[in-house]
């Protein structure tokens, strides 16, 4: 995901800068089940530090420990974990390692892309070997087709036969919370955990500062009145909790005009009743579509009571709507978690 390439790209700048070489580990192929999938990474700092997993911990540890050569040699290799035997996960992880430097040209088109919220697409060349070496690594192409590499031991050019994987990073998932009380922190503080990109909006009468919001990409004061919002039909949600029936109603009859994926509100039934009901008074038009994108009360009913647990269940809820899951106990599944 782009957060977790985003924070190793900011950790490897932070070693460069202290003289640590940096490597990047990337799963690029399993065999079986894994607790993750490929195309996740870590950076491991020539100290032997670390960020970001491949997996639940015990695979990170061998990955360190084996890839203190490629810190003597630069050149990058294939390793393979077996975890059928070490952590009950039946697959075996192939783990691309390779020398990791940031060039400040990479770093202006990174931080330009996202941005811009733009997606960004990584292949990393490999062959399906233990301890193998040869022109491997991976490629960043960016919208415009600029193209880079993190080390200059790996060509692109090269004939070599070997597999690829492609993977295309799409732009952080984008949360824009209204209200600017104690829960609306706690439901930023939370998605912020989870690399979400937050836009908080605040009443123009009681405007809050971007400190007031732990993880917040921005704070403003603003009304429903001149409150104009952009990009948000995909890969986007919106919590309304406001605290105020009028503002709630406001923000919605704004918010029928762009149509995004998902809106929570707080409340109660009783409340959304007559929600709906003058949501017709006002907007005759209103599509069903819209409406079917209100979630209110919002989150999933898991018996929240604090603040922070009604910020996990609308959380819940917001990833259950988007990704197009009917919540329930994993453990009713018999096969696979992960169909895809």
């Amino acid at each position: 995901m782009i957060h977790e390439l985003k924070e190793i790209i900011n950790k490897a700048i932070i070693n460069q800068e202290k003289g640590l070489k940096n490597v990047l580990a990337s799963v690029v192929f399993l065999e079986g089940s894994s607790y993750r999938k490929p195309g996740v990474r870590m950076l491991i700092a020539e100290d032997l530090s670390s960020v970001g997993a491949v997996s639940g911990g015990c695979v990170e540890k061998e990955i360190i420990k084996r890839s203190e050569s490629v810190f003597v040699d630069e050149k990058p290799k294939i390793i393979t974990y077996d975890g059928r035997y070490r952590l009950g996960c039946e697959g075996v992880l192939y783990i691309l390692i390779e020398p990791f430097f940031i060039t400040t040209k990479f770093l202006k088109e990174f931080y330009k892309t996202t941005t811009a919220r733009e997606p960004i697409k990584i292949e990393s060349h490999f062959i399906k070997q233990d301890e193998a070496y040869g022109n491997f690594g991976s490629t960043v192409t960016f919208k415009n087709q600029q193209q880079f590499t993190f080390s200059d031991a790996f060509s692109i050019n090269s004939k070599d036969e070997v597999d690829t994987i492609t993977q295309v990073l799409q732009p952080a998932f984008r949360l824009i919370i209204i209200g600017g009380e104690h829960d609306a922190v706690k439901l930023c503080r939370i998605a912020a955990n989870l690399g979400w990109e937050i836009d908080v909006i605040t009443s123009a009468k009681d405007s809050k500062k971007l400190s007031d919001f732990p993880g917040a990409n921005s704070v403003v004061g603003e009304s429903p009145e001149t409150i104009q919002f952009s990009d948000i039909t995909e890969n986007t949600a919106i919590v309304i909790m406001n605290h105020s029936y009028v503002q709630d109603l406001k923000y919605v009859i704004k918010l029928s005009e762009y149509n995004p994926k998902y809106i929570g509100i707080l409340g109660t039934p009783k409340r959304r009743e007559r929600l709906f009901n003058e949501l017709f008074e006002f907007t005759p038009n209103i599509s069903d579509e819209f409406l079917d994108n209100i979630y209110t009360p919002a989150g999933l009913h898991i018996g929240a009571q604090t603040p922070e647990e009604i910020a996990v269940s609308i959380i819940a809820e917001i990833l259950a709507v988007i990704r197009k899951k009917e919540p329930f106990s994993l453990r009713k599944i018999n096969g696979k978690i992960h169909t895809s």
